[in-house]
């Protein structure tokens, strides 16, 4: 795609990865057909070639307007498109740019300020768990918008006490811990079983990608830069990787060598944590052997979601089916559009409900034809948001896993 910066963009970091990204793209179109926002508006603007057009007019010049701010925001990353595109467009990073450079220029609505403001600082709060917990208390009360995000109760059970010789790090999220902690509970008993002692930095927090991804990039580098820090010594240690068991987290902090390039402070340790970086699943295939004894896997089917963030995002498919169905496990994906997103997409299905339950419903009919006892995913945000719409457990794939251990 022929571009040509205006001198505003022009030798600036943002205005140089932007062009070298735009100049990949060949106006195929490829990309409309894998883009969930596309399939259900129809519109050009709300598919990956539309939006990369309004990208390009800003660099070039064009002044943007809220409608330009709309289809941007609209837009779920999900990056369903760069796992279809045939020239290796980086649209992730391509959007994260145009939306930063958009809202610098478009001012929102007060309203929409506020509840972005919320999200952003909120989520990675230490005031997220209590108020988790109070929601919980009151679950019964809360009207259905609210009842969607605030999980039933739910017991961690023990985490284990044994040391090994192999130790990971993991990240145990913002806000896992208080929704779903038997998540990272699961995690390690599991891995402990197979002799891989699992490690929390106690300072670690939030991977970034709420900030990021709401435009405050700065507050979320500087969230990365924090997890550097706590995970450092650890690495100076010599642990074997750093554990995501939500997918959304294992995206971002794969991404902290690319976000990071530029600092100079930070941009080595950084290659480095990216580097050590892994989703529970990529474990899975060492842990077949040592779990084979243990595992009385149940006969019932499962319908497995695979997120967007993993098996487009980190590029990682089959690997949870294959390696669970090596353990006796009856899971598959649906026989249509698997590769769709769920609507979750972070904060998407609170700042765009509409779509997200659209997609949300879409995506549970298609597993329903499978008839599962359970559906697994490997990221909170898409069991949350599935779980908010059928009565069929939704569990991170972990759970079952440690569930069928003896």
């Amino acid at each position: 795609m022929q571009t040509n910066l205006s001198t505003e963009f022009r030798n600036t970091a943002d205005g140089l990865e932007a062009e070298a990204i735009l100049r990949k793209c060949v106006h195929c179109g490829f990309c409309t057909a894998t883009c969930p926002t596309y399939q259900l508006l129809g519109d050009e603007l709300d598919g990956p070639r539309g939006r990369i057009y309004l990208i390009k007019q800003v660099l070039e010049g064009e002044a943007p307007t809220r409608k330009t701010q709309m289809h941007l925001d609209r837009c779920l990353t999900c990056r369903n498109c760069e796992s279809t595109c045939p020239s290796g467009v980086q649209y992730g990073h391509l959007v994260d740019i145009g939306r930063k450079l958009v809202d610098e220029r478009v001012p929102r609505p007060l309203g929409e300020t506020a509840v972005r403001w919320a999200l952003k600082e909120g989520l990675p709060s230490p005031l997220f768990a209590p108020a988790m917990k109070l929601g919980q208390a009151v679950r019964g009360l809360l009207p259905a918008t609210l009842k969607n995000k605030v999980p039933a109760k739910q017991s961690a059970g023990s985490w284990p006490g044994r040391s090994h010789a192999r130790k990971v790090l993991l990240l145990e999220g913002c806000v896992q811990p208080a929704m779903m902690p038997n998540i990272n509970a699961a995690t390690a008993r599991v891995l402990d079983a197979a002799g891989i002692e699992t490690v929390v930095a106690p300072k670690a927090g939030c991977c970034g990608a709420v900030k990021f991804h709401l435009n405050d990039h700065d507050g979320g580098k500087a969230e990365m830069r924090n997890n550097i820090d706590a995970w450092w010594p650890f690495v100076e240690a010599g642990v074997e990787a750093i554990v995501m068991n939500a997918s959304g987290c294992g995206v971002t902090v794969k991404d902290y060598g690319h976000i990071l390039k530029d600092d100079a402070q930070y941009a080595e340790k950084a290659a480095r944590i990216s580097a050590l970086t892994r989703d529970l699943s990529e474990l899975l295939p060492g842990l077949v052997e040592p779990l084979r004894a243990r595992v009385a896997a149940r006969a019932g089917q499962i319908a497995f979601h695979p997120p967007c963030t993993l098996q487009h995002g980190q590029q990682l498919r089959g690997g949870v089916e294959e390696h669970l169905g090596a353990l006796g496990f009856q899971i598959r994906v649906a026989s249509c559009e698997s590769h769709l997103c769920c609507g979750s997409a972070g904060t998407y299905s609170v700042l765009n409900p509409g779509i997200a339950y659209q997609l949300r419903d879409r995506k549970l009919e298609n597993l329903a034809e499978m008839k599962p006892e359970v559906i697994a995913s490997a990221n909170i945000g898409c069991i949350t948001h599935l779980q908010s719409g059928t009565k069929t457990p939704v569990r991170h794939w972990v759970e079952l896993l440690d569930d069928a251990m003896t």
